[in-house]
């Protein structure tokens, strides 16, 4: 299958690449240590047009696909996954109302996303629900006209900085079938009931926002019900066949930056009276990691170039996700190896990469679920 990039694509790898350079490296540390992010680098992200480039041109977007969004998520992880995770996080949710929202929702929250007056997160996992999404017991019932939700959150992408956060919600917690009981709901923050408590300590991505959220009897009108009552579940699946390839866009985006350090220390690095990058193990290891990347950026072209294509393939995604995941983890271990104890301190970038890359194992479907899916797509 012929990957060759398009020139336009060409120019916005190149775009992504100046950008991500220009501002993350000064910021990157800081932003880390102290688990805080400059919304006004989102804004400037916004501005030059990095952010939500898959959302149609009549909602303010550039009406490119998902393809082009991994190309530049794989740009800006190669310079820091914290900032890059922040910044293009900032439209999490929006793809569940691009396929399934209605013409009010998208024309109200789709241009402020694009225009950087507004983010948005999305909430579907709980204390007892998380491969298992069908356990959420989140809850919205009807009254009068009004969706009233109760319920708790956990791991909120956005859940402080959110203008809209789509809540997974039970609607029918009676259906005979457990896939037909959940329902997406859109929420704005402001609205009486909604809490968030921020999440602090977490290993990686300290940049990116998360949050624990308590929903206290919160009250929406019943139009902001997205997509079809009962049909939360499998729009959820949607949703996970485009998300999943941001992330092996990320992870891809983390190798490279691995592979980088690793490259870099080896050849400063003198042992027995020549750099650690001649001797052999090191040259083996390095290209390792660099044909591990190779593999996993072409499973993610693939897949992502299939879903543009309207072919969508759970095999394939749940393939790419598990494998370049597992590549992103093994790459950043091996170049922290490599810089031995100096690995170990903060003042060096292999380090947070190495805290930064377990969260791809982990998000949008654990490996675990990643290789159930694939199994399944071949044996039935």
């Amino acid at each position: 299958m012929d990957f060759s990039l398009s020139k336009e694509q060409q120019d916005i790898i190149k775009a992504a690449r100046e950008f991500a350079t220009g501002e993350f490296p000064d910021k990157a540390q800081e932003f880390d240590r102290n688990e805080t992010f400059d919304l006004n680098l989102w804004r400037k992200a916004c501005e030059l047009g990095f952010v939500g480039v898959f959302i149609a041109e009549e909602y303010g977007g550039a009406g490119y696909g998902f393809f082009e969004h991994c190309l530049i998520n794989e740009e800006f992880w190669a310079v820091d996954p914290g900032i890059g995770q922040a910044i293009l996080s900032t439209t999490f949710g929006s793809e569940l109302i691009g396929l399934f929202g209605s013409e009010d929702q998208k024309r109200l929250v789709l241009p402020q996303l694009v225009a950087g007056e507004a983010i948005m997160g999305t909430a579907v996992t709980e204390p007892d629900a998380g491969c298992d999404v069908t356990a959420a017991a989140t809850t919205a019932v009807k009254e009068g006209d009004e969706w009233v939700i109760n319920g708790s959150k956990m791991f909120a992408t956005n859940g402080n900085l959110a203008k809209y956060m789509l809540i997974f919600c039970q609607t029918d917690p009676e259906n005979p079938s457990q896939h037909k009981r959940h329902s997406f709901i859109l929420v704005p923050t402001k609205t009486p009931g909604y809490a968030s408590t921020k999440i602090r300590g977490k290993l990686g991505i300290r940049a990116s926002d998360t949050a624990e959220l308590s929903l206290n009897n919160v009250r929406v009108p019943l139009n902001h019900l997205v997509g079809k009552e009962g049909e939360g579940f499998h729009e959820l699946m949607a949703f996970f066949n485009r998300t999943r390839l941001h992330i092996c866009a990320q992870a891809v985006g983390l190798a490279r930056a691995a592979i980088e350090e690793a490259i870099r220390h080896t050849r400063q690095r003198h042992q027995f009276g020549a750099p650690i990058s001649s001797f052999q193990v090191t040259r083996f290891k390095i290209a390792e990691m660099a044909t591990r990347t190779r593999a996993a950026k072409n499973l993610y072209y693939e897949a992502a170039w299939s879903v543009d294509q309207g072919r969508i393939d759970h095999g394939l995604i749940a393939m790419a996700k598990w494998y370049s995941a597992e590549m992103a983890v093994r790459c950043a271990d091996e170049a922290l190896q490599m810089h031995g104890g100096y690995g170990y301190i903060d003042e060096y970038k292999v380090q947070r990469l190495y805290r930064d890359a377990k969260i791809l194992e982990i998000y949008e479907g654990t490996k675990e679920m990643e290789k159930t899916i694939v199994s399944r797509s071949i044996l039935g």
